[in-house]
């Protein structure tokens, strides 16, 4: 069967083998579907980490009109970082366009919801150019590291550990698991939340996710009201009011908002930090931080990666 290509002239496929259920057969798949859609398509799989931030990079300056990423968060946000760092106008960088080949997919359920990445690929790369969304990514200050999804301490980083090591279980049903582990074992720390200057919490801290996407692990909606090209950050603090072992079915529709020690706000700039002495956990992306460190800050980047949509979203007037 071949389909006629669309608007789409050069495409970047960024593969990674390593990503989600690691089926190197339904990887081919989708490139073989990809290359019936575009007149050119380069491929590159990645071997490193880094690897899919270069090629992304890379291809910002050459001309090519959109990179497709097979892979999950982590290499999606890899690849949005390559791009929103690159020296070329955001308006005239590539388009992204995340399959969902990893874990949770929480970036492609934001954009596509659970549609099949076949329709997904038609209709983004055949016919007329489809929307674009110039969506908000942020930049983590202490690390130089670049967010999409966003970022988050205490439980979330502690259910990212626990989920890593759990080999025997795959796609979002690893974070489920992980996530009934964590909320047996996890305990508050003490902490301080301030967004644009201003406290919103102090004192005990279950959980602060920063960001971003409405979900986190494809599954759990942290922050429901998000919106991904507002020009804002959302935060959620779950402060110790709230017991730890509740949130898991809380979070999944976002019923934890409104619950006594649950703070929800919206700025350009959040800072995180644990006050008892201690290294805060913290992660960005799934992507866990080791260090010393006990305060993290966080800035919005406002409408730096064009991204392929059903929708053109867009930032409330």
């Amino acid at each position: 069967m071949t389909t006629e290509p669309g608007w789409a002239r050069g495409a970047l496929l960024i593969a990674n083998p390593e990503a989600g259920t690691r089926d190197r057969r339904r990887l081919d798949e989708a490139v073989d579907h990809c290359a019936r859609l575009v007149p050119r398509l380069d491929v590159v799989r990645t071997a490193y980490p880094g690897h899919a931030e270069a090629a992304a990079a890379k291809a910002a300056g050459s001309g090519t009109d959109v990179v497709v990423v097979l892979g999950g968060d982590g290499t999606t946000r890899e690849v949005a970082s390559g791009l929103a760092r690159s020296v070329t106008e955001p308006a005239r960088r590539p388009a992204l366009l995340n399959l969902p080949f990893g874990t949770g997919n929480s970036f492609y359920r934001e954009i596509w919801a659970d549609a099949p990445w076949r329709r997904v690929l038609d209709r983004a790369l055949t016919g007329a150019r489809p929307r674009l969304r110039h969506v908000d990514m942020a930049h983590i200050r202490e690390i130089d590291a670049l967010a999409l999804l966003g970022a988050g301490s205490g439980l979330v980083a502690d259910v990212l550990e626990r989920a890593h090591g759990m080999a025997d279980v795959q796609g979002r049903d690893r974070y489920q698991r992980a996530v009934g582990e964590s909320l047996r074992a996890h305990l508050p720390h003490e902490g301080r939340v301030s967004v644009d200057g201003e406290v919103v919490h102090e004192g005990a801290v279950a959980l602060v996710n920063v960001g971003g996407g409405r979900y986190r692990a494809g599954r759990f909606k942290l922050l429901p009201h998000s919106v991904i090209d507002d020009g804002l950050l959302d935060v959620c603090v779950v402060g110790g009011e709230t017991g730890v072992a509740e949130l898991a079915g809380l979070t999944r529709d976002g019923s934890h908002l409104g619950r006594p020690g649950v703070v929800y706000a919206r700025g350009a700039r959040v800072v995180i930090e644990r006050t008892d002495g201690r290294p805060l956990s913290f992660e960005h992306d799934g992507e866990l931080r080791t260090s010393e460190a006990s305060r993290y800050s966080i800035d919005i980047l406002p409408g730096v990666l064009p991204v392929l949509s059903p929708d053109a979203g867009g930032r409330p007037v």
